[in-house]
């Protein structure tokens, strides 16, 4: 864990704030020991939205996914943090991305009691749909992909394929 990564957890703005400023530290670093967590996904969880706020500001990409697939969403959302997924939602972050069981982060705020928001999420995944969908047309680059979670998966499905091939 990086010290970037123990200030976004401990809600430390002015140390957050401070690392990014002398750029020490890649916000999008993954930490390998705790399941492939970027600073933003612990701010997300820990319901630090000015961190997340000023992590986002300097790069942070709230796309990138944990090795089960969760987006900083996937952790506000477990965590019940409404203003965190606000805040992702005001800046067009993905809010509806199936994590590696098909779950989105709504599900995530319904298996842990959050209906304040389960009742948000569902409005804004209508809402975020419609904004990439304009996006698009207009020709706007969204930052909604972890292409490194992508080509993981496509790496699974091709060895699930051939184990399936070897076996019949």
């Amino acid at each position: 864990m990086t010290e970037l990564h123990q200030a976004a957890a401990s809600g430390d703005y002015d140390q957050v704030e401070e690392i990014l400023r002398r750029n020490e530290c890649n916000p999008n670093q993954r930490d390998m020991d705790w399941s492939q967590k970027t600073p933003l996904h612990w701010a997300a969880a820990q319901g630090h939205t000015e961190t997340v706020r000023i992590l986002i500001e300097h790069g942070a990409r709230p796309c990138l996914r944990t090795e089960h697939g969760w987006t900083p969403a996937h952790s506000a959302a477990e965590s019940g943090r409404l203003a965190v997924l606000r805040l992702l939602h005001s800046l067009h972050a993905p809010i509806d991305k199936e994590d590696c069981c098909g779950d989105k982060p709504a599900r995530i705020a319904e298996i842990y009691g959050h209906h304040d928001c389960v009742r948000f999420l569902k409005k804004a995944e209508i809402e975020g749909q419609a904004y990439r969908k304009m996006a698009a047309l207009k020709g706007i680059s969204v930052d909604d992909t972890d292409e490194e979670w992508a080509e993981q998966g496509k790496e699974n499905e091709e060895n699930a394929k051939s184990k399936s091939n070897i076996q019949t």
